[in-house]
């Protein structure tokens, strides 16, 4: 599920300690962006089952006589969609295009991000982070390092990535893959109470949704959103904190004007009437994964954490987390304040 993995690790663990198969779970995710595997290309996998089945030396040989040197040519690593093998940066770039998302609205936002998350570093908000040592680097890793505040006139500059020379998504305004993990300690109230803690958040409700995985890959929120706040029967102006997965800024903007949109109701999620645009000042207010980074398996739970924290410094009672993922997938999960919870 890529980018949502810890997010279902959230909800497996609460669904077998509901089941009573355990009392307490960590729940996570990690992620090595720097150590991706590279494969063989197929027609070099092909020909190792083949020579795996060979039953005799002749056999074997005639295999090894048919290896050419193309054999060797690696399957670089992409971040693509496995059904339509499309990278997913053409998809954001297509689903900017489709909402009418401008280059220039994709650099604003993407700008705001990094502002953002810099702001809520400087002021100690994102400290939840265990220090580490990267084995032969003298430095500790003790914070997010991905941030980057750059100027308007700096991000015109770049190129577009993927489609080119006209598309709007960069390096500035795409998520960047980093490495990274996470992990949330879960447990019923009641099993919390008599360890001596003290939660920060419920976990209230959730869903998962799937949609079309080419043209609508990136729209998860979009779907998981109105379904999820009917679970709860609440409405957009009852959530106090937003978190959503930043894959691309024209992704974003593009869930943001399909919330916003009576058409995409009426045509797509069965409603009568738009869904309605949140609050932007809720709206990921510590920055998101264009500038802390994406490691896929982390980022379910770094949303989450960043949820809790922020329901508890910015006094609000329920908070929402969507993210799109691989395969047209997405989720949707409201969180709610523990009474007398702190950082």
């Amino acid at each position: 599920m890529a980018c949502i993995s810890s997010n279902q690790a959230l909800t497996t663990g609460m669904g077998l300690i509901a089941c009573g198969v355990y009392d307490v779970v960590i729940a996570g995710g990690v992620e090595f962006m720097s150590d991706i595997p590279i494969r063989h290309n197929r027609r070099m996998r092909s020909l190792m089952l083949q020579a795996n089945k060979a039953k005799t030396v002749g056999q074997k040989l005639a295999l090894l006589a048919t290896i050419r040197p193309t054999h060797f040519v690696p399957d670089l690593p992409a971040v693509a969609e496995f059904s339509s093998n499309e990278t997913m940066g053409h998809s954001g770039d297509r689903l900017a295009a489709a909402f009418g998302i401008s280059r220039k609205e994709q650099d604003e936002y993407a700008l705001r991000s990094h502002t953002l998350a810099a702001k809520a570093q400087q002021q100690g908000y994102l400290t939840d982070i265990i220090p580490y040592k990267v084995p032969n680097v003298s430095e500790v890793v003790n914070k997010d390092n991905g941030i980057r505040v750059a100027t308007p006139e700096q991000l015109q500059k770049l190129k577009p990535a993927f489609v080119k020379p006209y598309g709007g998504v960069t390096a500035a305004n795409a998520s960047f893959l980093t490495d990274g993990a996470s992990a949330a300690l879960i447990m019923t109230e009641e099993k919390a109470l008599q360890l001596g803690l003290t939660p920060k958040a419920y976990l209230r409700n959730f869903t998962y949704v799937s949609q079309d995985p080419v043209d609508q890959l990136l729209l998860g929120p979009s779907y998981a959103v109105p379904q999820v706040l009917q679970k709860a029967k609440l409405n957009v102006k009852d959530i106090g904190v937003w978190e959503i997965h930043e894959a691309f800024a024209g992704q974003i903007l593009a869930n943001l004007k399909a919330l916003d949109s009576d058409l995409f109701a009426q045509n797509y999620l069965g409603r009568s009437s738009k869904v309605g645009i949140p609050d932007i000042d809720k709206w990921n207010a510590w920055g998101g994964s264009l500038s802390i980074g994406h490691p896929f398996a982390a980022t379910g739970v770094r949303l989450a954490t960043h949820t809790a924290n922020r329901l508890i410094r910015e006094d609000q009672k329920f908070g929402l987390i969507a993210a799109c993922a691989a395969g047209g997938q997405g989720v949707g999960m409201i969180m709610e304040r523990y009474p007398g919870a702190k950082v």
